[in-house]
């Protein structure tokens, strides 16, 4: 059996803390094997840099996932190439900065990592399921398979889930930093949850100030994000999974506080 935990979006440099106090005791609680985080967000302000992504991964974090605003912070770029911890959305155009499969070898198994972005109400990039299709075609890959879906429709993220039902360990949405309570295993073995929500200020919108967040809504002009003080969470799910098959056994969503 293996654990594989994924952590929602985490947020800014107050995400990051928080994770770094919790994770520990948490992977210890639950026999943790693996260790999925999307940190799109990780950098104050927007976006992801060295520096965020390395102190994720100092915190015990084992693999950093992706989304929209990966290439936000151009810093980042080299880094994408040369850390294997880091995965980008596989469905960016051929040249793009990283890689979006990454392969884990935890010793006794190895475990692939494919983010992908949603092309629903965000960009206008190649097919998830095209580009999915074509991944899980890759001579070599392992039988443990999880997918990070950055995206922002649940009906994408939901029709993805089931046409990966089978093909993939894990498929889990990120982006909306709104935890969902469809945590479940779909008929054909696969691990699936809608969104699994965000790590960092509870008193917030999506990680912001509230105040921030009203006066861009309110005033439709242009604002600088402040990620919100105060008490935070960490909003993750754990998926249990057979090494032989591949297939998820378990689905456990989790909020930490």
């Amino acid at each position: 059996m293996v654990n594989i935990l994924c952590i929602g979006d985490v947020v800014g440099s107050v995400g990051c803390e928080f994770l770094r106090a919790r994770l520990p005791a948490l992977k210890k609680w639950k026999a943790v094997d693996l260790v999925i985080a999307n940190g799109e967000n990780s950098a104050d302000g927007n976006g992801i840099t060295p520096a965020s992504a390395q102190y994720l991964l100092d915190s015990g974090v084992d693999v950093i996932t992706a989304g929209n605003h990966t290439f936000r912070r151009r810093e980042v770029y080299s880094f994408l190439d040369s850390c294997e911890a880091l995965v980008r959305p596989a469905n960016y155009p051929a040249g793009t900065p990283g890689q979006g499969l990454r392969v884990v070898d935890l010793g006794r198994v190895q475990v692939a990592v494919i983010n992908l972005l949603g092309t629903v109400y965000l960009e206008n990039l190649r097919c998830p399921f095209e580009t999915l299709e074509e991944l899980l075609k890759t001579p070599g890959l392992p039988k443990l398979c999880v997918v990070d879906f950055h995206a922002e429709a649940t009906g994408e993220k939901r029709a993805l889930g089931y046409w990966a039902d089978g093909k993939a360990t894990a498929l889990f949405g990120t982006h909306t930093h709104v935890q969902t309570a469809d945590e479940c295993i779909l008929p054909r073995g696969t691990g699936y949850m809608t969104d699994v929500g965000m790590t960092g200020p509870v008193e917030s919108v999506l990680g912001v100030k509230p105040e921030i967040i009203i006066q861009k809504l309110r005033s439709k002009l242009p604002v600088r994000f402040e990620n919100a003080p105060g008490p935070s969470k960490m909003d993750c799910v754990l998926f249990s999974a057979e090494e032989k098959t591949g297939l998820c056994t378990g689905a456990e969503r989790l909020s930490l506080r």
